[in-house]
């Protein structure tokens, strides 16, 4: 487990360094300024587990190891997670998204579809144009919405899909 525990905590070491900088870009972009990951753990080591092993069998739990590591979203000096308001901690979860999808790009030199479950409407105007123009830019997306209102101009392809008076449902493009 030690062995294995470091390995997972190198590789997030390395995720969270590649991430880094295209999230604290797409975050700044979206109006949280000075956003930034972080990641501080240690794997442990095999006397730390030794020690803890009678415990751990008696609660049936292992007590040490990066299972039990987060990975900081912080703004400033502030968690997001603990300290944050919703709408920072739901622009902290877009950057974060966006950055992977860069990544992933940049490493597999392919755009990943980008799956977005009713963002829009809980983003000011001039956030969802930011949004909707890095998407734009970023490939192929499918944004849900329970209102056309919250679509900032024309997208590629609407679909509308609408509930009959039977229950059942219709989907058409629009």
């Amino acid at each position: 487990m030690s062995r294995l525990g470091a390995q997972l905590v190198e590789g997030r070491r390395e995720a969270v360094s590649l991430l880094r900088p295209s999230f604290a870009e797409r975050a700044a972009e979206l109006g949280l300024p000075g956003a930034e990951l972080a990641y501080e753990a240690e794997p442990p080591t095999v006397e730390e587990l030794e020690a803890r092993t009678a415990r751990d069998l008696e609660r049936g739990t292992t007590s040490l190891g990066p299972h039990l590591d987060d990975v900081g979203v912080l703004a400033g000096d502030r968690d997001l997670r603990a300290f944050g308001s919703q709408g920072e901690q739901r622009l902290a979860v877009l950057a974060l998204l966006l950055g992977e999808a860069e990544l992933l790009e940049e490493r597999r030199g392919t755009r990943p579809l980008l799956l977005l479950d009713d963002v829009l409407s809980e983003l000011d105007p001039d956030r969802r144009r930011v949004l909707v123009d890095r998407l734009r830019a970023s490939g192929q997306a499918l944004v849900t919405s329970a209102s056309r209102n919250a679509l900032p101009g024309e997208p590629a392809q609407t679909i509308v899909v609408e509930q009959d008076a039977d229950g059942t449902s219709r989907v058409e493009p629009a």
